[in-house]
């Protein structure tokens, strides 16, 4: 008899199969954020999407509350788990005796617990690592390959220099041994020797004094002759050394041996995002909110895929989610216009009324002061958090000599490095109102006086200027941010467009526009975690956009493409 498969008698039975909501296979699945099922094919394809890489995808089991009751306790293989020991964090039964004094709780509230707290780690497993992994096994796969091959001759080598630093060794052994302990034995018997010397040349100045005086009668013949009789006689040897250490031993054979042998420092192996990402034909809307609580999103610093800080010029500064619901308001703020930036541990660092450098922490109950302003001539006009350093980017306008510049500090506020003049001498800035770090270290500041996007090195040295489009439209430059790729995306005030540039200031792509009913564009802040770009408008509008997605395919022979490439075959210039 031929049965259908996933058709049960739903009369006979309580019981039915579920199918997966994009295909016809079964359901193992379930996203609570569409919400759909998904079999396991179409879980890992929709985690990996950047479109619903936030979407929080549980297991099935997890969907209806499952929880397995009847596990047989590894200690009494008779009884099964009831209890969470939370002291030693470990599943008990009745009779787990040692401990039965700790608090505990029941397994099932423990596991929805544990659940929630290693959401975040599930998540990134489920989304990152299981993408990064096709990348990874690819270049393991090849350098097992090669593997062999390159450390044989390098092994050979190692082997000939340690058995010739050996032998330095063991010549540099025996000559210590035959040599110069020989020259120690050399030097305490001439010392010995020369004290018997002494001693006979007082005895010989003794009987001198004694017998040689003009009362006596003795001839020098019979004092000599008195004298081989009457004193001890001495044996002089002659004592030479055969100490060679010093000459022998060539220093530059040890210093070449020693010096050939190199330890790099070991790392997790990581994938560039050149081979992970890529853009897409054009910009699309994700989703849009209007912010309660601020006229102009004049800067906008994202926390989360759904949590985003927003501030105004008239000292609003505010949480929201993507509902547009402000969740938490800062009193104190200044009214500057780059004024505040997210840390690592989602703590927000901002300036205040008095110019101070603020944080606050993650759960909004303290603030303390970071850097405290001590020169009442430098106001600060912008912050940045550094991922890569952890080292926070403030830009500085001198209120007396109306220029500026840009200062590092450490993760204690201690300050590290100013960055003010240009290679010839002249002033870098005038009023830095928005700074960003790039990927390969550069620090970009958009300074609407100056009219340019100014990027200097790591180290300060002036790089390049960025003055508006090639066709000469000029640039009035506003918020500022880089992304994965790193490319720098600026907004244009006077094109009421957002720029995007390669890493070396070369105009790619507007990648937005007027055309895409945004407004005007005043803030951007980019989510290192789902890859979309926020933008801040005029008024109290923010868009979040989608303009770039994973690669299709991950293969030995996918190599990344150039900012040019993907320009070309993506999105057209405008």
């Amino acid at each position: 008899m031929t049965q259908t498969p996933h058709i049960m008698d739903t009369a006979s039975s309580p019981y039915g199969v579920h199918l997966c909501s994009k295909c016809p296979g079964d359901t193992a699945y379930h996203c609570v954020s569409c919400p759909c099922d998904l079999c396991p094919q179409c879980k890992e394809n929709h985690v990996k999407d950047l479109q619903t890489i936030d979407h929080d995808v549980v297991s099935h089991r997890d969907k209806i509350n499952y929880i397995q009751t009847q596990e047989i306790c590894v200690r009494h293989p008779s009884h099964v788990y009831t209890k969470y020991c939370e002291p030693c964090q470990v599943p008990v039964c009745f009779h787990c005796r040692k401990h039965k004094t700790h608090r505990q709780l029941d397994v099932k509230t423990a596991y929805k617990t544990k659940r929630q707290q290693h959401r975040g780690t599930i998540h990134t497993i489920r989304s990152e690592a299981l993408f990064y992994r096709p990348v990874l096994l690819t270049g393991i796969k090849a350098d097992v390959k090669t593997c062999h091959t390159e450390f044989s001759p390098l092994q050979s080598e190692m082997l000939t220099k340690a058995q010739r630093l050996k032998d330095l060794i063991d010549y540099v052994v025996y000559d210590l041994l035959n040599n110069v302990f020989c020259y120690f034995d050399f030097k305490h018997r001439c010392k010995k020797q020369k004290i018997k010397m002494i001693r006979h040349i007082v005895r010989l100045r003794r009987y001198e004094h004694r017998y040689v005086q003009p009362a006596f009668t003795f001839s020098a013949l019979q004092f000599l002759s008195f004298t081989k009789t009457a004193l001890p006689q001495i044996h002089l040897t002659l004592h030479t050394s055969q100490l060679s250490m010093t000459e022998s031993l060539n220093k530059e054979d040890v210093m070449e041996s020693l010096s050939a042998i190199q330890i790099t420092e070991r790392g997790n192996r990581r994938v560039g995002n050149q081979c992970l990402l890529k853009l897409t034909s054009g910009a699309e809307l994700h989703q849009s909110l209007t912010v309660t609580g601020v006229d102009d999103c004049h800067h906008i610093s994202c926390v989360t895929s759904d949590r985003v800080w927003v501030s105004d010029y008239r000292n609003n500064l505010m949480l929201t989610d993507t509902t547009g619901v402000p969740l938490h308001r800062v009193e104190d703020s200044s009214s500057v216009v780059g004024i505040h930036t997210v840390n690592s541990e989602s703590e927000l660092i901002y300036i205040d009324r008095n110019y101070n450098i603020n944080k606050l922490s993650k759960d909004m109950k303290t603030t303390t002061t970071f850097i405290e302003r001590t020169d009442s001539t430098w106001e600060p006009r912008s912050v940045y958090w550094s991922p890569s350093t952890g080292d926070l980017l403030v830009g500085m306008h001198n209120i007396d000599t109306d220029i500026g510049k840009v200062t590092r500090y450490n993760q204690s506020g201690q300050l590290t490095q100013t960055i003010q003049y240009h290679n010839t001498g002249r002033e870098l800035y005038i009023t830095p109102n928005y700074i960003t770090e790039n990927n390969n270290g550069d620090v970009v500041v958009s300074d609407y006086e100056y009219e340019a996007v100014v990027v200097t090195e790591r180290g300060g040295r002036h790089r390049f200027s960025y003055t508006g489009h090639p066709s000469g439209s000029g640039l009035g430059p506003l918020g500022i941010c880089t992304d994965a790729l790193s490319h720098i995306l600026v907004c244009d005030h006077i094109t009421k467009t957002v720029q995007m540039l390669n890493k070396d200031g070369r105009f790619l792509s507007h990648l937005l526009t007027k055309s895409q009913e945004m407004g005007v564009p005043y803030s951007l802040s980019y989510d290192v975690n789902t890859h979309r770009l926020w933008v801040g408008a005029w008024y109290n509008e923010v868009r979040v956009y989608r303009y770039i997605t994973r690669q299709d395919a991950l293969t030995d022979e996918h190599r990344p493409r150039t900012d040019e490439e993907a320009m070309s075959s993506s999105t057209p210039a405008v």
